[in-house]
């Protein structure tokens, strides 16, 4: 099949746990601009991302060469590593007490 155009748009919502304001705006921007860099890595096209301080909407450009489930399982556990290397879920915690 020469001349095969494959598009394919995916819109992925990630949920802080127990929906916990944890996403903070002093370093929120950081974090979009790691996952976009994640995504990018992995050969997709970032169309769009943001969020709420309990949740971040993703829109992407997905390559059919790659599952869902493992791009979402890539991004999900190497944010969460850079979260915890920053220590933002501490720096978070203190500014509640």
């Amino acid at each position: 099949m020469t001349n095969t155009y494959t598009q394919i748009h995916l819109q992925i919502v990630f949920a802080v746990k127990y929906r916990e304001g944890a996403i903070r705006s002093p370093w929120k921007n950081e974090l979009y601009k790691y996952i976009t860099k994640i995504i990018q890595n992995n050969g997709h096209k970032m169309i769009c991302i943001n969020g709420m301080p309990d949740h971040i909407h993703i829109l992407i450009g997905l390559r059919p060469a790659q599952s869902i489930s493992e791009l979402l399982r890539e991004i999900k556990s190497n944010s969460s590593k850079w979260i915890n290397e920053k220590k933002f879920h501490l720096k978070w915690n203190m500014n509640l007490s």
